[in-house]
Order: C-alpha cells, then structure tokens, then sequence
C-alpha cells in the first residue's frame, strides 16, 4: 500500500518520500556537520544540547556545552548546583529561565526517575521546559527513535522541498514529517535536514519566515534581564535602590523585569543584615 500524504489538492506518494530522503541523504554524506553532541548517545547529555540549542545558534553552544559537562556530567551534579554556578555557565546562551528549568528539570529525573531521563516522548513532555520539539528530539538523537522531530528548520524544508503552504497546521505538518522517517536512521535523518536547513535552505533564502520571530535584541527587555542577571551573578547582590539608578535609562518598568526574575526563580529579595536593612536583590539561593 503507498504512503500517502494529503498536500494540498495532490498526493505525495512513495516515490516522491524516497527521492526526498535520498536528496537529503546525499546531501549530509557530502557536507554533514560535526558537533561535539553527535559524538554521544548519553540522554542526559543529549537533553542538555538540545534545550541549549533553543533559539541559539549551533556554533555558540558548542564551547558551552563541554564546559557544561564538565562541570555537570550527569543529572544528580546539575540538580543540587547552585543556581549561581548554574547561570555563570549559561551566560552567554540567552533566556536564563531556561537554565532555571533545565536545573528543576534534573531535579525531577534525580527525584522520580532514579536519575535517569526518561526516553518516552509523552513521559518528558511533562518535565520543566520540555515541549512538542524537544520531547521527540532527546529520543530521537539519545536512542535513534523513529519519530518526527519539527523544528523551525525542518518546517522551512518541508515548505519549501515539497510543496506545504506556510499555513499548514502543525498537527498535519507533523503528521507528514512522520511519515518521512526512514525507519531505524531517525537521528541520522534529523541531523541532515538540520545540516540542509542551516546550509542551503536558510529562512533568508527561502523567504519563509518562522511561526515565531525573535525582536531586536539589544536594548530590549530580553537584552535588560540578562544584562541585570549577568551582573548579579559576578556579585553578593545589589541594593535596588543601586538598581534604580544604574536602569534610569531602561525604556522598560526595572520593578516589572525585577518581579518577572523573582517570579521566574531566577532571583530573590533579601534584607541586607549591614546597611540599615536595605532590600537587596540576589541570585535565588546565594
């Protein structure tokens, strides 16, 4: 029976999936990249590379992955660190709650899961800051699991290769990506469409914008945070009226990025015990 993909008004038979795979087979034989996490089939340190691969590019995460590893080579070291050391190893990534979350994440693999990461997709889906992609992709990479894993990179190659208007639903989009998988080279066919996807068919090129789009990040409250972040954790807190002066010129409410951080687990109040009980603002747990 052929394997049938509805797209559109026409059908995407067969045939058509095993001249795909073979254009991007051929592809990644020619010019495969090669990353320190592809040299692994360790889960935990495939979770870690993938939530540093969110929104950050392939070459920036490399260096701080290793130094991640060693300074946190398996879940127990990453989950009683403290989050201090955690965000100076994280600095330079982005988004700092997702180092917050990988850090709650492992303490759950260590509390409920004998430290072990859970290989099931539905199973990690319900850990801190494991969503649709990532819960497919650990398995996928970790244990060469026949799933489809759809990125923004993946989403653009389906687009633009076969045909799918940028409208397409995710659920049906998934579905064909499914498909796809050459059965028992799951990690080898994900890792060439990445490589194809950053190497030939770049969002610029195809002109096919992501569902989501990042803003300019300097002088955004993004770039404020990490800014205020990066500062607390290279001290033993600051005053927030120091605060206050220091951010008189952030376009953006200093309170309100303060309250998000504390909200967030990334940061926390303290009465300093020698200035006259001043509030002070720290690295939570520090």
């Amino acid at each position: 029976m052929p394997i049938t993909i509805h797209k559109g008004t026409s059908l995407l038979n067969k045939q058509d999936i095993e001249l795909f795979r073979s254009k991007i087979f051929d592809f990644y034989l020619q010019n495969g990249r090669s990353f320190p996490w592809r040299k692994t089939t360790d889960r935990y340190a495939v979770m870690i590379s993938e939530i540093m691969l969110q929104q950050t590019q392939a070459e920036r995460v490399a260096p701080k992955y290793e130094a991640w590893l060693q300074e946190f080579p398996d879940i127990a070291c990453l989950a009683s660190a403290p989050l201090r050391v955690v965000l100076s190893l994280w600095s330079g990534l982005g988004y700092n709650s997702r180092a917050v979350r990988l850090q709650r994440c492992a303490a759950i693999i260590r509390d409920s899961f004998g430290g072990i990461v859970p290989g099931e997709p539905a199973v990690l889906k319900t850990l801190p800051g494991i969503g649709e992609y990532t819960c497919r992709s650990i398995p996928v990479f970790a244990d060469n699991f026949d799933a489809a894993a759809v990125d923004t990179n993946i989403r653009r190659i389906m687009i633009h290769e076969l045909g799918f208007p940028e409208d397409i639903s995710p659920a049906i989009l998934q579905h064909a990506a499914e498909a796809l998988v050459p059965p028992g080279r799951s990690r080898d066919w994900h890792n060439a469409l990445m490589d194809y996807g950053s190497l030939v068919l770049t969002s610029k090129k195809t002109g096919i914008r992501p569902l989501t789009r990042q803003s300019k990040f300097q002088g955004s409250k993004r770039w404020y945070r990490g800014k205020l972040i990066k500062e607390l954790v290279s001290t033993d807190g600051l005053f927030l009226e120091e605060i206050s002066e220091k951010y008189a010129a952030c376009p953006w409410d200093i309170d309100e990025i303060i309250n998000d951080l504390i909200s967030e687990g990334l940061v926390e109040r303290q009465k300093s015990t020698s200035s006259g009980a001043l509030s002070m603002l720290k690295i939570k747990g520090s």
